[in-house]
């Protein structure tokens, strides 16, 4: 089962007058002001983004057959960057059956996780946890500054975050959406963990849930075995209404921090990735990375290049 530990070899850095393709693999589109607004953004950084066939088509709640999801993925010849449309889910159905990925970078979060970490797990760099299309012009101006620069020079400033655990580690970067890479344990599309620093987000999912989900990852022993833990925005997962001295349930960050601080590995919180206002901060994926929890930030080295 291909779950790679070899290194990752990034695609080259983009450059003025290279291709874009947008693609839709999970959820039907619903606002196509976005999705322009989106494309406008790449158009200012020079990229010529190709012609696409994605307004109004879908298969029941989803953007199309998983044949016509499939398809946009699979592009001849292969543009320099594949650039998801929007989440949702869906794109889990397209790794029902092999095939090979394609070199270049692919741009995408929430349900798109089940993509960047296949694409990990089979060896192929290039991934990015950033801003979907339709997402990307509401981003704001840092989170859109990092990812061009991400993608254009393959380095980004540190990002801070809350210190919870101290020490530091080193190690490969994966990011994930929590529901979404929860669904991919025992598959032979999530990489080997052992030794990665991993980050975190969710959105809508409750305390108990939340629960649920990192104490299903800690019974496979998967927590365990990373060297450090990020943890990026939880948008709409605590109870606004919670009272202080609830004694019957728990807060958000009390199953946050109760599931990851006895792994005895740095955490660090509070680290502006994932849904919600604020900015989501592109991430590449398998690149080598340092978590220093003592100062509370993530640091990434620059990526290899071929």
């Amino acid at each position: 089962m291909p779950r790679t530990k070899a290194p990752i070899v990034q695609p080259p850095s983009l450059k003025r007058g290279d291709a874009v393709a947008i693609t839709a693999p999970s959820s039907a589109l619903r606002n196509d002001d976005s999705l322009k607004r989106g494309i406008a953004v790449f158009e200012s950084w020079g990229l010529e983004v190709q012609p696409h066939q994605l307004d109004g088509r879908h298969w029941g709640y989803l953007a199309g057959t998983d044949q016509q999801r499939r398809g946009d993925l699979d592009q001849q010849p292969t543009p320099s960057l594949l650039a998801c449309a929007r989440g949702g889910w869906g794109a889990a159905r397209l790794l029902e059956h092999p095939w090979p990925w394609s070199p270049g970078w692919l741009l995408g979060f929430s349900d798109i996780t089940s993509l960047l970490c296949s694409r990990l797990a089979h060896g192929v760099g290039g991934g990015v946890h950033g801003p979907l299309v339709t997402t990307l012009a509401d981003e704001p101006d840092w989170s859109q500054h990092r990812l061009q620069e991400l993608l254009f020079e393959q380095i980004a400033p540190d990002l801070q975050g809350e210190t919870w655990v101290g020490g530091t580690a080193q190690g490969p970067l994966i990011t994930v959406n929590l529901t979404v890479a929860s669904h991919l344990l025992g598959s032979s599309h999530l990489p080997d963990l052992r030794g990665m620093i991993l980050v975190i987000e969710d959105v809508g999912e409750a305390p108990y849930r939340l629960d649920r989900m990192l104490t299903h990852w800690r019974l496979t022993g998967t927590l365990q075995a990373l060297a450090g833990i990020g943890l990026g925005r939880f948008s709409g997962c605590d109870d606004p209404n919670l009272p202080a001295n609830a004694e019957e349930t728990f807060s958000l960050e009390q199953v946050l921090k109760e599931r990851t601080g006895d792994l005895g590995i740095p955490v660090i919180s509070g680290l502006p990735v994932g849904h919600g206002p604020g900015g989501n901060a592109a991430l590449p994926m398998g690149v080598p990375a340092r978590l220093d929890a003592d100062r509370g930030t993530l640091s990434l080295e620059r990526a290899n290049q071929r």
